[in-house]
């Protein structure tokens, strides 16, 4: 019998796994982390936060110069971190550079009353990447609207066709602390998966769709967004999937040390390198795809160590 969460008891979650592995993860140091790298699993580290969202930044240049007429491509980013968004807009308006030929597919979007949330939401994710990215480029650099990838209720078959349509070269994000990136977070314990979670090649499965977010979705996105009102936060989200993430040529996750604590970190750069996948640590699933890369901020790995305030 697997472990009952000590987070959510109806949930699956990284609470579930045994000791052993959630020892391991936490005493792992600085340099432990940089040697957790292998073929198929790099990580770097930057020791400024200006470094830190310049190289993320880079990373939707690098991809959009890539994209020509005949071969269009381009990437999949986030809403947290965001840091990198105006970077983005003002390396291509300084550097004049034509993205025309480029894509973006947003990660996710949080849906509520049947729909995702208006983009006059100040939640919502597509206003997020509006106002702090592509509204800041110049028109006559930017890609056309078509060529933005953003998630709604009733556009699910059509965003999972654009993957087909163009090169998806980067999928970047972050990590909760749940262990997810975009929002695939572990399912409910219940049903045929209440005394085992989905298996690795079950979860892989999936495809971009609306999903029932964990409690501790809920309560970091109140932290992090809402000025704590958790109330405010929606208990559901139109998420990526994985097996759109398995379509990504490169898994980009970047730890500034805001999502996650020191702990989950660690956790998920452990059963990644080790490949240990398993659903309830969702970011662990990453084992299996053939690149994947994180970055840490240097400060932001901080220590998993017991300290009174």
């Amino acid at each position: 019998m697997r472990n009952s969460s000590k987070i959510a008891e109806g949930w699956w979650d990284y609470t579930t796994l045994d000791e052993e592995i959630l020892n391991d993860a936490s005493r792992l140091s600085e340099k432990d982390l940089l040697q957790l790298a292998r073929p198929g699993f790099k990580v770097k580290f930057y020791d400024t936060l200006d470094s830190f969202y310049l190289a993320e930044a880079l990373e939707y240049i690098n991809c959009w110069k890539q994209a020509t007429e005949s071969k269009p491509a381009g990437i999949c980013g986030p809403i947290g971190p965001t840091e990198q968004l105006p970077l983005v807009a003002q390396l291509v308006n300084d550097l004049e550079i034509d993205i025309s030929n480029g894509h973006f597919w947003a990660m996710d979007e949080w849906f509520m009353n049947g729909k995702e949330v208006p983009k006059s939401d100040p939640l919502s994710f597509t206003k997020a990447d509006m106002d702090l990215c592509f509204n800041r480029i110049r028109k006559e650099l930017r890609m056309p609207d078509k060529n933005l990838h953003f998630l709604r209720a009733n556009n699910l078959e059509e965003y999972k066709k654009s993957y087909e349509e163009a090169r998806c070269l980067i999928m970047q994000g972050g990590q909760g602390e749940v262990k997810h990136w975009a929002f695939n977070d572990p399912v409910k314990r219940e049903g045929k998966y209440k005394d085992v979670p989905p298996s690795p090649e079950e979860y892989r499965k999936l495809t971009t769709r609306i999903v029932e977010l964990h409690p501790l979705t809920i309560i970091q996105n109140a932290r992090t967004s809402g000025g704590g009102v958790v109330t405010n936060i929606p208990t559901r989200a139109i998420s990526v999937g994985p097996v759109e993430t398995w379509k990504s040529g490169k898994v980009s996750i970047w730890h500034a040390g805001n999502h996650d604590n020191p702990f989950g970190i660690r956790l998920t750069s452990l059963m990644i390198s080790k490949k240990i996948p398993d659903s309830s640590v969702p970011m662990s699933l990453l084992a299996d795809h053939p690149d994947v890369q994180f970055s840490f901020y240097r400060n932001g790995i901080g220590k998993c160590t017991v300290e009174m305030h």
